[in-house]
């Protein structure tokens, strides 16, 4: 079967040649081959060439503290606190700004970039 979208990943839908409807991939465990068969006619094939037949993709979710870039610290418009002391550093000046994310059930949340040099460290409170 032709590849459709062009993409190596995509799997195909195949056809039955009986009655036109979905084939469904099918393992034969003894044999230890892939079949593909129609559930309203009972065709069956042999699946030839299909390296591939379902594709799961995992994607993780972002932290919030990766998505705030260390470039803050030169953004003019935050304010600027020297009472956080930075974990990373020991550097006591930091921008902080409130997540723009609706915190309804965890109340306000802070969130700090140490302005030391080379530093960025990222944090927030309450943690």
């Amino acid at each position: 079967m032709a590849n459709v979208t062009g993409n190596s990943d995509y799997a195909g839908i195949r056809f039955c040649q009986e009655c036109n409807n979905m084939l469904y991939p099918k393992e034969d465990k003894v044999r230890r081959e892939l079949h593909y068969s129609c559930r309203n006619c009972g065709y069956d094939e042999l699946g030839v060439n299909t390296p591939c037949i379902y594709v799961n993709r995992v994607t993780h979710a972002q932290n919030e503290l990766t998505q705030i870039i260390a470039e803050v610290t030169s953004d003019p418009t935050l304010p600027r606190t020297k009472a956080r002391i930075c974990s990373k550093c020991g550097h006591n000046e930091a921008v902080f700004f409130q997540s723009q994310i609706n915190r309804a059930s965890s109340g306000m949340r802070l969130y700090y970039v140490c302005c030391g040099e080379r530093c960025g460290h990222r944090w927030t409170e309450p943690e």
